[in-house]
């Protein structure tokens, strides 16, 4: 049974003609997409929350972890799920809503209006593109709200200790710190040694020694007190100054970020991790596979709107088949997708190509197959 398409009268058109005007159909096409992608965002995400709740519920009561603390512990896990889940929702929209519009005939209407393909999936490309800056969103969302869930649920215990001993500590501008003791409440550290490995002349080694040092609010960072500072500018050349106080000017860190204990990647935002790559870099360490995950953050979302230039003209390949096509290939397409993307990132981190390349080949190779689907597609 054909699907009527509400036609409407353009003073413009010879009287009798009916057409449909491009922004009712805009809305129309927006208002069904919408529909099944909000259906996809939140649904993905409620079915892994109740398939994580059943496999851990006991887990968690034995802890004794109240029925409010593991509810909030979900709702600050969803930012998370829904990120992951992002790109197949606009699948799965952009799919139904095309492959639907085929089997009622609607396509056919719309373009004998005058209405190109291209013109018709206008809409979608620009709800993708509002999806692509919601996933921008919720990657800097989730590393506060992924670390809150942990800590209902005890996964994360919270440090109550306000002292702490013996710990280094990696700064901005490969500055390292190495304290004997910190003592939060009183704002102060003991023997302190704050280290900055130069390269020569230009750009000598610094090492600042200090017996005490107290955090000042008025002046944002630390005072230290009765050390020496030295300036190694080559082998042969060095300087020693003994102080009474000294501001270091770089040396702002909090007691509470000095006290606190060291976060994993996943934990970080965007811009903090690229500081812990640096750190971990100016360490000697491979920072490949951080670069990688910190790539992702923006390339995931921009998939969104990739899959959905793919998604369109694919559901056009058997326009009067079943919603069960629809469903096949958003999950074929899906589990492609995934496995592009667990590829590219064990290319990345073996050091085959670049990290941001590995973590953008797959929407590359999606943007490919995008445009060649396109170009096949009757307009």
């Amino acid at each position: 049974m054909v699907r009527p398409v509400r036609a409407i009268e353009d003073p413009a058109v010879v009287e009798g003609t009916p057409v449909i005007l491009p922004r009712t159909l805009d809305r129309y096409i927006l208002r069904e997409w919408t529909r099944v992608f909000v259906v996809t965002s939140l649904g993905f995400p409620l079915i892994a929350i109740v398939i994580d709740l059943t496999d851990n519920l006991r887990k968690f009561l034995s802890r004794g972890i109240s029925p409010r603390d593991i509810a909030l512990s979900y709702i600050f896990g969803v930012p998370e799920k829904m990120f992951l889940v992002l790109p197949a929702a606009v699948l799965f929209a952009t799919v139904f809503t095309i492959g639907s519009m085929g089997r009622h005939s609607e396509l056919t209407a719309a373009k004998a209006s005058g209405q190109s393909f291209h013109r018709l999936i206008l809409p979608l490309l620009v709800a993708s593109l509002v999806t692509v800056g919601l996933g921008l969103l919720l990657s800097e969302v989730i590393p506060s709200s992924a670390r809150r869930a942990q800590e209902l649920t005890g996964e994360k215990l919270r440090r109550m200790q306000t002292t702490r001993h013996n710990f280094v500590y990696r700064a901005d501008r490969g500055w390292v710190y190495a304290v004997r003791a910190l003592d939060a409440p009183q704002r102060m550290l003991r023997d302190a040694v704050l280290e900055r490995e130069g390269t020569g002349t230009e750009y000598p080694t610094l090492s600042i020694q200090a017996r005490r040092a107290v955090y000042d609010d008025s002046i944002g960072g630390w005072k230290l007190l009765a050390g020496r500072f030295r300036i190694v500018s080559s082998v042969h050349e060095e300087l020693t100054f003994a102080f009474d106080s000294m501001i270091q000017g770089s040396f702002v860190e909090t007691p509470e970020d000095l006290l606190a204990e060291p976060k994993a990647p996943n934990e970080m935002r965007y811009a903090e991790l690229g500081r812990y790559i640096e750190a971990l870099e100016r360490s000697g360490g491979n920072g490949r596979k951080l670069r990688v995950e910190r790539a992702l953050k923006i390339a995931v979302p921009f998939t969104c709107f990739i899959i959905a230039i793919f998604g369109a003209p694919m559901a056009l390949s058997s326009p009067r088949s079943s919603g069960a096509y629809g469903i096949a290939i958003s999950l074929g397409t899906t589990i492609i997708f995934l496995v592009l993307v667990q590829l590219s990132r064990a290319v990345g981190i073996g050091g085959l190509v670049p990290p941001t390349l590995a973590a953008w080949l797959p929407n590359l190779a999606f943007g490919v197959a995008a445009i060649a689907l396109l170009k096949r597609t009757p307009t």
